[in-house]
């Protein structure tokens, strides 16, 4: 594995379990304002992108003004019910202890949810301080913009090209090849819904898994391939 800098990790969807939470809790405010979704398709075609972006993308599409207080709403109840029940994805603490390289992640969600998140499963000392928010980067842009990416590549010493990422989502894996990073594909979350796996590699993830368990051997494959 010595081609690869550093490895990173999305933590929605790839380290917890909490896009289905997401999920279910959106399509229940964005249902109630006008805008019919379950949480099924809510996952399948919002998981990934930050509260803000996905409000703005369902008034342009639906032209339905949304309260700003949707916004508020939406943070408090998710992060209510994610301290509450979020769960982390199995195969985490063997994939880390057998992949050789810097780790750090790279999200979208707050600074705030992801300490409550990563504490409440067990994760947290595998990766602080090596935590990145997209919010607390420059301009803020979210994923699918690169710039969190390239911050964490920057503050821990890595070439975006010797970068590899784990990533759940489509926004996510275009943010992470803007990025100029290498990306595994992971379907193995609630929210993985038929043909997740085909997107996410449309989308330009060199192979997808389902379990954690899997990574370092395909790490360890993709570096083998990297030095040829």
């Amino acid at each position: 594995m010595a081609s690869f800098d550093l490895i990173i990790f999305d933590c929605d969807g790839v380290l917890v379990d909490s896009e289905i939470i997401a999920a279910q809790v959106e399509s229940k405010l964005l249902t109630q304002a006008g805008y019919p979704i379950d949480a099924t398709d809510m996952a399948e075609r919002f998981a990934g992108m930050d509260w803000k972006s996905i409000l703005f993308e369902v008034e342009k599409e639906a032209n339905i003004p949304l309260q700003a207080s949707l916004l508020l709403e939406s943070e408090e109840l998710l992060d209510a019910k994610l301290a509450k029940s979020v769960k982390g994805i199995a195969g985490v603490q063997l994939a880390v202890s057998r992949i050789k390289l810097p780790r750090c992640i790279c999200s979208n969600s707050s600074h705030k949810r992801l300490d409550a998140m990563l504490k409440r499963t067990g994760y947290y000392d595998l990766f602080a301080p090596h935590i990145f928010s997209a919010g607390d980067v420059a301009e803020k842009r979210p994923k699918p913009a690169p710039d969190v990416f390239l911050h964490a590549a920057a503050a821990m010493k890595a070439d975006p090209k010797n970068t590899i990422v784990v990533e759940d989502s489509v926004h996510g894996i275009e943010a992470a090849r803007a990025a100029g990073m290498r990306v595994v594909g992971f379907t193995g979350a609630s929210h993985t819904y038929p043909g997740h796996a085909d997107r996410l590699t449309e989308a330009g993830a060199e192979t997808v898994i389902n379990r954690l368990v899997d990574l370092p051997p395909v790490v360890e494959a993709l570096a083998n391939w990297h030095d040829t």
